[in-house]
């Protein structure tokens, strides 16, 4: 659920919404970890001037998260290497 939160967030706020792609990963402890994806021309709406955007998705899918009794972590990739 929380990420479909932020999959709809980030497709509000890029120009490219058919390209954004959130992945789970559960780490051992039973954190849950979102690995968001964006189109290369996207990545710096996503993180916004000073980080600025990414701090508000960030909190906004944390505090949903901790409705559910749930620890998430925000993984914005870069897959450009």
């Amino acid at each position: 659920m929380v990420a479909d939160l932020l999959a709809d967030l980030t497709r509000s706020i890029v120009d490219d919404p058919d390209a954004v792609a959130v992945d789970e990963v559960t780490e051992d402890d039973g954190t849950l970890v979102l690995e968001l994806r964006v189109a290369d021309g996207d990545y710096g709406k996503v993180i916004g001037r000073g980080g600025r955007t990414a701090f508000a998705l960030r909190t906004v899918v944390k505090v949903a998260a901790a409705h559910r009794d749930q620890r998430v972590l925000v993984d914005i990739v870069d897959d450009e290497d």
